[in-house]
């Protein structure tokens, strides 16, 4: 393929199984035919013309805003085939005008595709500059505009491609508000100079520590520019979610939410995500949330209060009622508004989970982290009332105080039963058997004229169709 012999390319097309590379070498002609490039008597293209960057838009403007195609086009220019062979994908100060050459193109996809961490930082850095002239650091500020541009074309890319997993954002959360606050998530982790600068060095060890980054930027090239490699799946970035009454429901989650939370589950949960509860839906009461967490296996909790703050924790196990702690260390607390962040366990104590009651000797509510009366996340029994009691930080989780104010109104509340439930106990009711309160009516106006909890009607399954 001419110009493509040189050992340069070779080296990076080895990366590629064999039958990859024909994929990846076609790219540059697929591109210049997207517009009608001039072709030899071979039909490819004819050798020396550039990739432009009407090419590129033509191939990428579907899933891509337009500063984030100028950004790659930029990156591809500014590759030096010279020092990529010399062992590094170092940057001409002065990208090339003209287009990208055959080259470029080739060593950029192998290197975003394929590559290190110390090949991506210049790619990263090019990137982010988005400027005709390729610096030698770059500000957060910048990483962060670049982020947003990449996670928005990646959630281009579910909605487009059908990737959703069973998830209606139309009836989600603020993609555009979830997309910010997943690019500060990711900023927070660099390590920049004592200037506020990121060199290449400082974006090496942030691309190797947070594997976001080259995840999204290979789903976004290889779907972009149509590159369909055998030796990878298409990563799966939305957990399944099932069982989910849509019509009826606003959720609290947006997709950029869900593409931070779901990898920190442990073990790579897969079971679909089902919601258990929601205010929206079941009202504000006590008891029916601890009917749409019992029995349930690992949930995720999702809270909003009055001054906006969004916030939850992770359980690893099914709920209880019960007078002691439970749970294990894979249990977290989070953060989703105005900040998104994870809190682990600290192993300073073990107490992760606590729901009780209808006591009069312990406090009855839902808690995890911290002790009685000092809470990470409190939930009281009244409902309506919590507390975040983290000064200076919840000695579980190593939280601060997650809601507005200490003490706070709860606004909103979602349940999502985010794992495999557990296996009915012997002697319970069987999969498909109707509850007592279906099979005699009378019992159900009974209980309710006596006052009884109807627990049994807060685990009912959702009926089938309420899934879409």
């Amino acid at each position: 393929m001419g110009n493509t012999e040189s050992v340069v390319v070779q080296k990076r097309l080895a990366r590629f199984r064999p039958e990859e590379r024909p994929v990846v070498e076609g790219v540059f002609d697929k591109l210049q035919g997207n517009t009608g490039g001039t072709a030899g008597s071979s039909g490819k293209t004819v050798m020396g013309k550039a990739m432009t960057l009407e090419m590129l838009q033509s191939s990428m403007g579907g899933l891509a805003s337009d500063s984030m195609v100028r950004r790659i086009y930029q990156c591809m220019c500014s590759i030096d085939p010279g020092l990529a062979a010399a062992g590094s994908s170092g940057k001409t100060s002065t990208p090339s005008s003209s287009g990208v050459g055959r080259e470029q193109l080739v060593i950029f996809l192998a290197d975003t595709l394929r590559g290190t961490a110390e090949e991506r930082a210049p790619l990263v850095m090019a990137m982010s500059q988005c400027g005709v002239a390729v610096p030698s650091a770059v500000t957060c500020e910048q990483v962060a505009e670049f982020l947003q541009d990449l996670i928005s074309a990646v959630v281009q890319i579910l909605v487009q491609r059908g990737r959703l997993q069973g998830w209606q954002p139309e009836r989600m959360g603020d993609g555009s508000l979830g997309v910010k606050l997943l690019a500060e998530q990711m900023c927070s982790e660099l390590k920049p100079s004592d200037q506020g600068l990121c060199d290449v060095s400082c974006l090496e060890d942030w691309i190797f520590r947070v594997s976001q980054v080259s995840l999204y930027i290979e789903m976004l090239v290889a779907e972009g520019l149509n590159v369909s490699l055998s030796g990878r799946p298409t990563p799966t970035l939305l957990p399944p979610c099932r069982e989910t009454p849509w019509k009826n429901l606003r959720c609290m989650l947006d997709l950029p939410t869900l593409m931070f939370l779901a990898p920190q589950l442990p073990d790579s949960y897969s079971a679909p995500w089902r919601l258990v509860f929601s205010t929206q839906l079941h009202g504000e009461s006590f008891t029916r949330m601890v009917a749409g967490l019992m029995k349930r296996g690992p949930t995720l909790l999702l809270l909003k209060d009055t001054k906006g703050h969004v916030f939850g924790g992770f359980a690893s196990h099914a709920w209880e009622v019960k007078p002691q702690f439970q749970g294990d260390s894979r249990c977290f607390l989070f953060t989703v508004f105005p900040t998104l962040r994870v809190y682990t366990a600290t192993g300073y104590n073990q107490h992760f989970m606590y729901l009780n009651q209808n006591q009069q000797t312990m406090p009855n509510g839902l808690g995890m982290g911290g002790q009685h009366g000092y809470f990470g996340l409190w939930l009281d029994s009244d409902f309506g009332r919590g507390h975040s009691r983290a000064r200076p930080k919840c000695t579980t989780y190593g939280s601060p105080q997650i809601s507005g104010e200490e003490d706070f109104t709860l606004d909103l509340m979602e349940v999502w039963a985010v794992g495999k439930p557990p296996e009915p106990e012997e002697g319970e009711e069987g999969q498909g058997k109707k509850s007592i309160l279906d099979v005699d009516p009378e019992v159900q106006a009974m209980m309710e004229m006596a006052g009884k909890t109807l627990h049994s009607q807060g685990l009912r399954e959702p009926e089938e169709d309420e899934d879409q």
